[in-house]
C-alpha cells in the first residue's frame, strides 16, 4: 500500500508533529509512505524527518503562498502514483480536492479534521464549498467525538464517514526524556523558583496572554516559560513589557527538546481557546507534573477528571489553581497521578494501528 500525506508545511504545530512522529511508525510497519508540503522551508521538524531518511519528502512550489491556487496543478502530479492519499489542514483540503478533479484521478482521499473550530464554519459561502468539496473525501477522520457532531452538522455527512480516531503520544520518548537543572533551562534560575511552561504555537486562539497575566497574582519566584514560535509572539512580547515582567516571563521558541522543558518544569498550562485533540495536553499529563488547562472544547474532553480545569480568559482563577498547587503537596500528588493515568490512554501506536485499518479499508471498498 502506498500512500501520501499532504501538508501545508512542516512548521510547529500539532498536526505536523504528529506526520513526524507517525511517518517512521507507519514505514516500521510496512507501509509506502511519503510527505507532499505546500512550503518547502526547511523547519526543525523538516530537518529531523528529513534526517530520519524514512519517506520521501517532496514540494509543491518553492517561495508561493500556501494559499495559491497554483499548487492544485503541481499536486495533481503526484494522485496517480499512490493508492491513498491523506490530507491535513486548509488550504491544502481544498487544492488537493482540486487537483483530484483537474486530473481525473482515482486515487482515494482521506482528510483529518485537527480543530474543533475553524472561520468555514461560520461563513456562508465557505461553508457551502466546504460541503461541496468534502464530499470528495471517502473518510474525514475526527480526532475528538464532538468534532465529529460539528463536521456532521457542518456538512451533513453520514457519521460513518466521519470515523473517530483519537490523536497519540509517544509516552516512552517522554518517559525517557532527562530532566534538566533549572540552572540549565536559564542561568538565572533557582531551585527555588516555581516554573510554569505552556507548549504551543503563537497564533490566535493559543492565549499565552492568560497564563502571563496571572503572574501578577503571584509570588516573584513564579516564572513562565514559553516555548513555540508564531505572528503573535510580538503581540503577547509587548504585553510582557507592558506589564513589566521581562525577568519573568522567558521565551524559549520552537524547541526538539519539549519532553525534557515539560519534566523540569513545575506546572504544565495550557490557557488554550480551543483545541481539536491537543497533544501539548497529552504531553502534559504524560510529564509527570500537574497539567492545568482552560476549560473549553479540545481540552475539556482530554483533562477533565485528571488535570485541572479553569475558566477561559481568567488569569485570577489560574493564578488560585497554581497557588493551590504549589502549597499543596497532596493535591499536587494526586494530580500527577491522575494526568499520568489519562495520557495513558493515548497511544501512539494505537493511533497509527486503526489509521492502517482504515487505509486498509478505503483502498479495498
Amino acid at each position: 500500500m502506498k500512500i501520501l500525506q499532504i501538508v501545508n508545511s512542516l512548521g510547529t504545530g500539532g498536526a505536523e508533529k504528529l506526520l513526524l512522529e507517525t511517518i517512521p511508525l507507519y514505514c516500521q510497519k510496512g507501509i509506502e509512505m511519503d510527505i507532499l508540503l505546500l512550503d518547502d522551508k526547511k523547519t526543525p521538524f523538516y530537518e529531523q524527518l528529513e534526517a530520519l531518511n524514512c519517506c520521501n519528502i517532496y514540494h509543491t512550489l518553492h517561495d508561493v503562498s500556501v494559499y495559491s491556487p497554483k499548487h492544485i496543478r503541481q499536486i495533481a502530479k503526484y494522485l496517480k502514483q499512490y493508492d491513498l492519499v491523506h490530507v491535513h489542514l486548509f488550504p491544502a483540503q481544498y487544492w488537493t480536492v482540486l487537483a483530484k478533479k483537474l486530473k481525473a484521478a482515482k486515487t482515494k482521499l482521506i482528510f483529518t479534521e485537527h480543530s474543533s473550530t475553524n472561520r468555514r464554519l461560520e461563513h456562508r459561502w465557505l461553508k457551502k464549498i466546504d460541503k461541496v468539496l468534502y464530499k470528495y473525501y471517502e473518510k474525514i477522520i475526527c480526532i475528538t467525538a464532538e468534532i465529529q457532531n460539528i463536521i456532521h452538522q457542518h456538512t451533513g455527512l453520514n457519521k460513518e464517514r466521519l470515523p473517530v480516531i483519537q490523536n497519540g503520544v509517544n509516552l516512552q520518548q517522554i518517559k525517557h526524556a532527562p530532566v534538566l537543572e533549572k540552572r540549565q533551562i536559564d542561568p538565572t534560575f533557582k531551585d527555588s523558583d516555581v516554573l510554569l511552561i505552556q507548549v504551543a504555537g503563537f497564533r490566535e486562539g493559543k492565549d499565552q496572554g492568560t497564563l502571563v497575566k496571572s503572574l501578577q497574582h503571584l509570588p516573584e519566584q513564579v516564572k513562565v516559560l514559553l516555548v513555540g514560535d508564531g505572528v503573535t509572539r510580538p503581540k503577547i512580547e509587548d504585553l510582557v513589557a507592558s506589564l513589566h515582567l521581562q525577568d519573568r516571563v522567558f521565551f524559549l521558541g520552537q524547541r526538539m527538546d519539549v519532553p525534557s522543558l515539560l519534566k523540569s518544569s513545575d506546572i504544565i498550562v495550557l490557557s488554550s481557546d480551543f483545541e481539536g485533540l491537543s497533544l501539548s495536553s497529552i504531553e502534559g499529563m504524560a510529564s509527570g507534573k500537574p497539567f492545568v488547562a482552560s476549560n473549553v472544547p479540545g481540552l475539556r474532553e482530554v483533562v477533565s477528571g485528571a488535570g485541572i480545569l479553569f475558566e477561559r480568559a481568567n488569569e485570577r482563577a489560574l493564578a488560585e489553581i497554581i497557588q493551590k498547587l504549589s502549597s499543596d503537596k497532596e493535591l499536587y500528588a494526586q494530580t500527577v497521578r491522575n494526568c499520568e493515568a489519562r495520557a495513558g490512554q493515548y497511544n501512539i501506536d494505537t493511533m497509527v494501528d486503526k489509521h492502517i485499518a482504515l487505509y486498509e479499508q478505503v483502498v479495498k471498498a
